[in-house]
């Protein structure tokens, strides 16, 4: 009997399970949500290949350490120190793409809010929606090419930089006239702030992205960059098809008509989201005003939507 007694605290003593606490499964689920995010972000980065290469060296490494080949140990440790500089100065671009993405999530930006501009329900008026929608369908009919990028949270101040300041209203002659060809401002992007024309002939971060059609220039290619590098809209007028397409988060959606650019200005237009979040040091709001003011914006937008799709109808029916 004490043989047993001595066999299981022995060899099966360690097989029973440790004390879990609420706060260790909490930790767990957080390391398992940032290592599957992790993995998945190297995924569709270059550091795949580059993380592949690593794994091999470390295999490497762990047959040297099995079969005591001292001098390969001797060098892999020696090259530690220089490693981690490499391999921080090799994934700069990603590690700077991957800060980008998780400050434009803006995960307590709904709890925390601390802005000292007075609120706004819209970005920019309908008046300069109206004129971008006229300016780019009538540079489609014409097949002239043009990239206009919309700015939304992000500033796009270091690209403006890159351009001629226009610091113009937004109307659609200006924007056609800057597109027309053999002018000094057709090449490049527009950027639009607000209600005015920023700036004119901005050059864009191209976008690496393998899957984007090979049929597609430069142009499509550098408003899926900005759209990379910020939370901005773009769109692009083909100068070959004269087709319209939109750029956002990354995701290019090609041959878009009137109703649709519409529908994403005005979603892009309307801060009906601000109205509802709670400023920590300034108690502006009266219990029920933010869901008030909410519904009407949300209202007013319907009808613009439903009124600009009748007047698109009536259009087509004379």
């Amino acid at each position: 009997m004490d043989v047993i007694i001595s066999f299981f605290k022995d060899y099966v003593a360690w097989l029973s399970l440790p004390k879990i606490w609420i706060t260790d499964i909490i930790e767990i689920l957080i390391i398992a949500f940032v290592i599957y995010h992790v993995i998945r972000w190297v995924k569709q980065t270059r550091a795949w290949m580059l993380l592949k290469g690593l794994i091999v060296l470390l295999g490497l490494w762990f047959v040297a350490t099995i079969l005591n080949l001292d001098v390969i140990i001797y060098i892999f440790y020696k090259s530690i120190n220089v490693g981690i500089i490499a391999l921080i100065i090799i994934f700069q671009p990603e590690f700077r793409k991957a800060l980008e993405k998780l400050g434009q999530n803006n995960i307590m930006t709904p709890i925390f809010y601390f802005s000292d501009s007075k609120d706004k329900n819209e970005r920019f008026s309908n008046e300069s929606l109206n004129a971008i929608v006229k300016a780019t369908f009538q540079l489609a009919k014409t097949k002239t090419g043009a990239l206009v990028v919309i700015e939304k949270d992000v500033t796009l101040y270091d690209f403006e930089k890159t351009g001629i300041a226009i610091d113009s209203l937004v109307s659609s002659q200006l924007l056609i006239n800057i597109f027309e060809h053999n002018t000094p401002l057709h090449d490049g992007a527009v950027i639009i702030r607000g209600n005015r024309i920023a700036a004119a002939t901005c050059y864009l971060p191209l976008s690496d992205n393998m899957q984007i059609s090979k049929d597609l220039g430069t142009r499509h290619r550098a408003a899926v960059g900005i759209s990379e590098a910020s939370d901005s809209l773009t769109i692009i007028v083909s100068e070959e098809t004269g087709k319209v397409s939109i750029a956002m988060g990354g995701t290019l959606i090609r041959n878009v008509d009137g109703d649709y650019l519409k529908s994403q200005l005005v979603a892009m237009q309307n801060r009906v989201a601000d109205v509802k979040k709670i400023k920590l040091w300034k108690r502006r709001f009266k219990p029920g005003k933010a869901n008030i003011q909410a519904n009407n914006q949300s209202n007013v937008t319907d009808k613009q939507v439903n009124r600009w799709k009748e007047d698109e109808h009536e259009r087509k029916v004379d």
